[in-house]
């Protein structure tokens, strides 16, 4: 075991350039962007409303700055930008511009919920058609390209399996659609989507290391700058949320990485916070309607760990660090694959 992370800390090592520099612009574009865009939402009125079906502990964040995500997403697009100015790459332009697709989205439910003062935003049909939109382009544009096969690794072993296109499209349609959406549910309280997302961007950096994927590898640390000073302003008491318009773009950017890295499969572990936090609200839904019971006391799961006392310092925390081992597990499964 010793050999083997010595084996990867050596693999890793050389494409250090590639972890700390867009990393560190994403996250200083971000944390300068903090103290002008917070004051700019406020004086708009961009505020977020608390749904009645919420948690009535949360009427008091009524009024907190929303669509904070464009912090971040500014933050990895100048990153990207001046990556891709150094030395062009078809595969890290794509994986932004979808990204940025799925972010405007975002920005059209946020100003659809808070501008028109339509608490439910764009319908779910709405979203889930422009979603699979953007998928789909993106699979075809880098089979076009010749950047994308249809060959898909599976963790812990040494293998892969290939799906004929149309089936591998349903698939990847599946996979990107449902880790936006998983995302989405999982920005419910302070802190801890971004929380999250810091520690899964971080394993996809490695990943895309071991990988060789330079690409992927720069997005993936970008996308970690962002979040991580974003989190400076949304870390509890949050001072801004990201709203629809951020949680919509890191869903679009963990999951163009996973399709781009042969890996969606891999999503299952590392995003598994992610995935549980939709799940909760799919069991949730299914046992009122067939039982007329519910299992949790309230859905997604951070709701029901809230209303069993837990603070939410407390939730992110423990969520989090339960990503870092399911992240250190990830990083094991695809090492076969890598020739450790």
């Amino acid at each position: 075991m010793l050999n083997t992370f010595l084996a990867l800390i050596e693999e890793t090592s050389g494409s250090m350039w590639y972890f700390i520099l867009p990393m560190v612009i994403a996250f200083l574009v971000t944390a300068v962007l903090g103290p002008v865009v917070i004051p700019w939402l406020t004086k708009l009125k961009f505020g977020q409303e608390i749904l009645e079906i919420g948690p009535n502990w949360h009427k008091n964040k009524a009024g907190t700055p929303t669509m904070g995500g464009m912090m971040f997403i500014a933050g990895v697009l100048v990153s990207v930008v001046a990556a891709l100015v150094a030395k062009f790459d078809i595969r890290l332009l794509m994986m932004l511009l979808i990204a940025m697709g799925f972010g405007l989205i975002g920005f059209v439910d946020d100003y659809v919920k808070v501008v028109k003062k339509r608490n439910l935003g764009l319908t779910a049909k709405q979203k889930f058609l422009l979603q699979a939109i953007l998928s789909v382009i993106y699979i075809l544009v880098l089979k076009e390209t010749g950047n994308l096969n249809t060959e898909i690794i599976i963790p812990f072993v040494k293998t892969t399996i290939s799906l004929p296109w149309w089936l591998y499209i349903v698939f990847i349609l599946f996979v990107v659609t449902g880790t936006v959406n998983a995302v989405n549910l999982t920005d419910g309280i302070d802190g801890l989507a971004t929380s999250i997302t810091v520690v899964v961007a971080l394993f996809f950096g490695i990943a895309a290391s071991l990988f060789k994927s330079t690409g992927e590898s720069i997005f993936a640390m970008a996308l970690l700058g962002g979040c991580l000073g974003f989190l400076m302003f949304n870390k509890h008491p949050a001072k801004v949320f990201m709203g629809d318009t951020g949680s919509l773009f890191l869903g679009g950017a963990i999951s163009v990485m996973a399709v781009g890295l042969g890996m969606p499969l891999i999503l299952i572990i590392c995003g598994f916070v992610y995935l549980f936090e939709t799940l909760s609200v799919i069991m949730q839904v299914a046992s009122f309607k067939l039982t007329g019971k519910r299992i949790f006391k309230m859905s997604p799961i951070h709701h029901h760990f809230e209303m069993c006392g837990w603070r939410e310092v407390k939730i992110v925390s423990v969520f989090t660090l339960v990503t870092v081992v399911l992240c250190v597990i990830s990083v094991l499964a695809i090492m076969p694959v890598c020739g450790f």
